[in-house]
């Protein structure tokens, strides 16, 4: 016995017809008309008298009906309960942000999460792609946020959104545009081992050598402020987020270098490991960073 045999029945008593309960229920009169012979069998009740046109319900059969009604009210009213919970963003949510990511798309998106979710205690950590993951893998992080692919396979990843890497740096004779194959015979100021976009740079431009600096200086930055200066000092070039270039000045945007043969991209996405948990709001946050990001880079 199941709800839609209790349903198929009271379809029947409603419509007094087998052929309009199925088109009704979406069924093929077969199929409800076996369903409902099923149940009287389980039941050993006789529900539908089919001898009499149109069908009758038998004196036993009410009886069925009648409690069949309460039990899909029922049935109906829990499901409606568990959308109604399945709506609520509420409770403790540690998230973890890679630093390439946050400092660009945590402003964008903190102050609207907590006046929007106001139950919701969002705890939010900036580590490194390989700290993520392990904080994910050990239960210390529900939900992170950093650069896809990864080469773990424990930690499920769902797309963001994708975001254009652009180039800075400083041309001859004013020129604003390079070729992409060119980049590996630049001066290339990139961040420090350990990040992400670092390798992901290193292997978008191919390049086979650090030429950063002179031989007697070495220089390992964590930030875009560093590679910034870096690059206005010595000259050279550097790749950056295109969330964070927006929040440069217009005199350093002017300094931005157009690719003549295609673009840099990176994709951006959420990581979670065993997210039964929380996964209502692990949808959520997926909405609403995919729409304020997205807002963001289309303005």
């Amino acid at each position: 016995m199941n709800i839609q045999q209790l349903e198929y029945i009271l379809a029947v008593d409603q419509f007094k017809s087998f052929s309009k309960a199925a088109d009704y229920c979406h069924v093929t009169q077969a199929t409800l008309s076996a369903m409902v012979k099923k149940l009287e069998e389980q039941l050993d009740i006789v529900i539908f008298d089919r001898k009499a046109s149109p069908i009758a319900t038998t004196e036993n059969g009410r009886e069925i009906l009648l409690q069949a009604q309460q039990v899909v009210a029922h049935a109906n009213a829990l499901l409606s309960s568990s959308k109604a919970i399945n709506q609520k963003v509420e409770g403790r949510v540690k998230m973890g942000v890679i630093p390439t990511i946050a400092s660009s798309m945590l402003p964008l998106i903190l102050k609207h999460l907590v006046e929007k979710y106001p139950l919701l205690q969002l705890e939010v950590y900036e580590v490194t792609t390989n700290q993520l993951i392990k904080d994910l893998r050990e239960g210390k992080l529900d939900v992170g946020v950093l650069s896809t692919p990864i080469a773990s396979t424990e930690v499920e990843t769902e797309l963001l959104y994708v975001e254009d890497l652009c180039v800075y740096g400083h041309l001859p004779s004013g020129s604003r545009s390079i070729a992409k194959s060119e980049l590996a015979k630049q001066r290339m100021f990139l961040l420090q081992e350990g990040h992400c976009l670092r390798d992901q740079i290193i292997q978008l431009c191919d390049l086979k050598k650090n030429k950063s600096l002179p031989s007697n200086l070495s220089v390992e930055s964590n930030t875009f402020d560093t590679l910034l200066n870096l690059v206005d000092e010595f000259s050279g070039f550097t790749v950056l987020p295109a969330l964070y270039v927006g929040q440069m000045s217009e005199a350093r945007q002017a300094h931005l270098i157009d690719l003549t043969d295609g673009a840099l991209t990176r994709e951006v996405s959420l990581a979670y490991y065993r997210p039964y948990a929380k996964w209502n709001i692990l949808n959520r946050l997926k909405a609403e960073i995919t729409v304020k990001v997205n807002e963001r880079l289309n303005s």
